[in-house]
């Protein structure tokens, strides 16, 4: 079945929660993620393969990995030259990740690691900071965290794409699960 052109297709939806042990393993391999964060803009394999120093057949099969966990999608087919052109996004403007989900944290964390390696622009913005915060403080910061990137208004389509990840937790105690363990200071 061919896909509608993409003026027939709605738009990606705002929110995807990755949650199945599909959809984890496909964010388990750094060239799905760094083609994740290309989707965010419709590209052809070619393109894909062009923007990131892959191999056509290597972006193929990572994108029909992604495509059947259900984050990117083909919106536009054309017929170009005897042959057929697939322009490629993802199905989400953001994923969040249900549960604590300690692989997909590191997925995520190894593919802004890469994107932050392979930046264009000299000073990247990267903040790590403890603060104690009280429950109401947390939440509220939380709000506004969450309400600063999804108010940011985005530029014109030949802008150039930055990433934005945000994190608020509360850190694990030490000896606790989850939390290494270290000496009192």
């Amino acid at each position: 079945m061919e896909p509608l052109p993409t003026r027939d297709l709605p738009p990606p939806e705002e929110l995807l929660e990755v949650d199945s042990a599909v959809q984890f393993k496909a964010l388990s391999h750094p060239l799905r993620q760094r083609l994740l964060f290309a989707l965010a803009r419709r590209a052809t394999m070619s393109q894909l393969a062009t923007a990131l120093g892959a191999q056509k057949g290597n972006v193929a099969h990572h994108l029909r990995v992604l495509r059947d966990a259900g984050m990117v999608r083909v919106v536009e087919t054309r017929q170009v030259r005897g042959g057929t052109e697939q322009y490629y996004q993802r199905t989400a403007r953001r994923m969040t990740f249900a549960g604590h989900q300690a692989a997909a944290t590191a997925a995520m964390f190894d593919a802004v690691a890469e994107e932050l390696d392979r930046t264009t622009t000299s000073d990247p913005l990267l903040i790590l900071r403890h603060v104690r915060l009280t429950t109401a403080q947390a939440k509220a910061l939380s709000a506004e965290l969450e309400r600063l990137v999804e108010n940011t208004e985005e530029a014109g389509p030949d802008d150039p794409v930055h990433g934005v990840l945000v994190a608020l937790y509360e850190q694990g105690l030490p000896g606790t699960a989850g939390a290494p363990a270290t000496a009192k200071e």
